[in-house]
């Protein structure tokens, strides 16, 4: 026990599930981080596109198989009435409302978009983004109802 006496243990445990919150969090924030590379690969003037597997069956052997395939990354950024740069934030197919009345964020030009996005993204992670979601989520979830 002379090695292990020179560590600090403690009584901690991994938590066994990640609260609804918590998961909704992270789901916009993966699909934030996606947007932050794609205006970044924009700016670069390259392609971003990001791998997914799509699963089948062969109808030859009948074996299950995954095949590699490019996902489809649409921007959330457009050019507004006003001829400026707008970012809408989306959970799923629905808009988030920001504020009250507030759907989009106005960006000054496209080298500023990459920090606005960044931004929306610590604003998820803190929380501050839990009401507009749950009520995408609501209402996503009440399109199902009988």
């Amino acid at each position: 026990m002379g090695i292990l006496s020179t560590l600090k243990l403690s009584a901690a445990q991994k938590p066994g599930t990640v609260t609804p919150v918590q998961q909704r969090r992270n789901k916009l924030a993966k699909r934030l981080w996606e947007q932050i590379e794609l205006a970044k690969a924009q700016q670069a003037g390259t392609q971003f596109a990001p791998v997914k597997f799509r699963s089948y069956t062969d109808k030859e052997s009948g074996v299950r198989k995954q095949l590699e395939t490019s996902k489809r990354v649409k921007q959330w950024w457009f050019t507004a009435d006003n001829g400026k740069l707008a970012l809408s934030v989306r959970y799923g197919t629905r808009v988030l409302e920001l504020a009250k009345g507030k759907y989009a964020v106005e960006v000054a030009s496209t080298a500023e978009l990459v920090t606005v996005l960044e931004t929306v993204k610590t604003a998820a992670l803190e929380g501050e983004l839990d009401a507009a979601i749950e009520s995408a989520a609501n209402k996503l979830r009440s399109g199902f109802a009988k």
